[in-house]
């Protein structure tokens, strides 16, 4: 029976970083990880992973929700990363934190437990700063010696540069940095990339220890349960790409990182879960915990699309001479499109109160950004831009449960996007917003017509309408396995990421959070991983 000090399960962002930094440590790791290796050309190139996913791959898992009965029974695709690197290697790479007021809200909900420790702006920020390599900000907020390179972007298209003056004709103040002293604003994101290539956390944090014997990766490994002997998790079977059936275990902890649908997958099929639905599929409750599967919370998108007067933006980017002559540039001398995810231009902004917290981040998308269905419904081909308008604190909640008995299948999920009422009028106040962007010069300049929403009905009724029919993921699900205080019966993890009732066991992927952040997710799962090892090796 193979025996590991500590055995990490899911090689994403956060289990990523956890594993480097229990490994550092002298530790005997081993990482299970369910996808793929990190390792091919369109992965590496900014662009490439939207190539991958138009058109399938294998390097994403695609989770279709149960049919939405708010959106017209319609079924969200929520498509995760299926590979090591997780989200950080099919990502935009954006490197975005959110805002202090975020980790002081956790610190709020997690006070009163018995062992609580500081989840505050202050606790977070030095995980941050550790891990961060930035290449332009050296000060009190940024970090320089990490090994997750942190860069301005690659190349930026005059319609971003457009955009972000077009906002500022609104009124909305110039932002140089987004994890700055302050989030509100408009202007240019950093990357997790370094001269155009992506860094991922597989690439940062597991390969400069590819030949450190303390590690061992598995991939293609999925997690069929954890194995738990009176209230201790000692051990985990697994299945490999064959089929067969192994089992190791740990002297030390087991960490659950596959993300925010399947750590609540594997908790229930390891017997720890809400105790009616365990048993309503065969499953021996370990442990009753009501809250796992449950406050699945993810950012809403929905876009402003329009046609553009010229040859402007990304379109014909991929094909043909142009695809030939940008390849070249990339491969030559590391510049031009290809270093760039085609997001370069974003804004933090509250619509209808400036001065309070921005309510929605919106991203320019110098291309007409919708999949071929939506694509056709339309009539937008051809040179075009998007602006991809995200709600960042909804109220809706949604939920994980299991299809059945069988860990082999596919989790159910219900994002519950715009089910509560103030999400929708929240995402009706951006849309009118951000279409009077697209008729703000610079920009107006380049638009020929807006194809979406229905530029001849503007009513609250057609916009609601059009939330309905084209909200989706962002892709940044969150809270499925929550910390939170000892009094919340909902709670599925103490404040050291602990599972309630279960020694030896943490969760430290995104499903831990119990509210989701201001902006992306990325930054803030690995900020997790580097946390929970200082939690696991004691120095926390």
């Amino acid at each position: 029976m193979e025996t590991f000090d500590h055995i990490v399960i899911g090689g994403g962002s956060a289990g990523s970083v956890a594993t480097s930094r229990l490994v550092e440590g002298g530790n005997k790791v081993l990482l299970l990880e369910a996808g793929h290796h990190h390792r091919h050309p369109l992965l590496d190139m900014p662009p490439g992973v939207f190539k991958l996913l138009k058109n399938g791959s294998k390097f994403f898992k695609t989770h279709q929700s149960v049919p939405q009965e708010h959106l017209d029974g319609r079924r969200a695709e929520i498509p995760q990363g299926n590979v090591l690197g997780g989200g950080s290697t099919v990502n935009g790479q954006a490197y975005v934190r959110g805002r202090p007021d975020d980790y002081n809200e956790w610190q709020e909900i997690l006070r009163g437990n018995n062992d609580t420790i500081p989840w505050d702006w202050e606790a977070v920020l030095p995980h941050f700063k550790r891990l961060e390599c930035n290449q332009k900000f050296n000060n009190e907020l940024h970090g320089t010696d990490g090994k997750l390179i942190v860069s301005d972007p690659g190349y930026v298209d005059d319609m971003a540069r457009w955009f972000v003056q077009a906002l500022q004709a609104q009124g909305v103040p110039y932002n140089p940095d987004f994890n700055g002293h302050e989030q509100t604003g408009v202007g240019y994101f950093q990357f997790t990339y370094n001269k155009g290539q992506r860094v991922s956390a597989a690439y940062a944090f597991l390969d400069p220890l590819k030949n450190n014997p303390k590690l061992t990766i598995r991939l293609q490994s999925p997690v069929q349960k954890i194995l738990i002997d009176k209230g201790r998790a000692y051990g985990v079977i697994y299945k490999d790409k064959s089929g067969a059936l192994h089992e190791v275990r740990t002297d030390g902890e087991i960490i659950l990182s596959p993300g925010a649908f399947i750590t609540p997958k594997v908790l229930m099929h390891s017997g720890l879960g809400p105790a009616d639905h365990l048993r309503e599929h065969g499953i021996d409750v370990v442990e009753d915990i009501a809250g796992v599967g449950q406050n699945l919370n993810d950012h809403p998108d929905v876009s402003v699309v329009a046609r553009c007067n010229g040859p402007y933006g990304y379109y014909g980017q991929d094909r043909g001479l142009k695809m030939l002559k940008n390849g070249i540039e990339f491969k030559l001398f590391g510049r031009g499109r290809i270093t760039s995810t085609g997001l370069e231009a974003a804004v933090f902004v509250n619509p209808t109160n400036p001065d309070e917290p921005a309510t929605h981040e919106a991203y320019c998308i110098p291309i007409i950004y919708l999949d071929d269905e939506k694509l056709a419904q339309v009539g937008g081909d051809g040179y075009g831009v998007s602006i991809q308008i995200v709600l960042l604190k909804p109220h809706s909640r949604g939920e994980v449960r299991l299809a059945s008995g069988n860990p082999d299948d596919m989790p159910l999920v219900s994002p519950n996007f715009l089910k509560d009422e103030r999400d929708m009028e929240e995402m009706v106040k951006g849309l009118r917003y951000f279409r009077d962007t697209m008729e703000t010069r610079p920009m107006a300049d380049k638009i020929e017509k807006i194809l979406a929403p229905d530029p001849m009905d503007f009513s609250d009724e057609a916009l609601r309408a059009h939330c309905r029919k084209m909200v989706k993921t962002n892709f940044h699900p969150v809270g499925t396995a929550k910390m939170g205080a000892d009094s919340d019966n909902m709670a599925v993890l103490d404040s050291r990421m602990r599972v309630r009732g279960v020694e030896g066991l943490r969760v430290c992927d995104m499903s831990a959070v119990p509210e989701i952040p201001a902006g992306n997710t990325n930054a803030p799962a690995m900020m997790l991983g580097d946390r929970c090892a200082d939690l696991v090796t004691g120095n926390l």
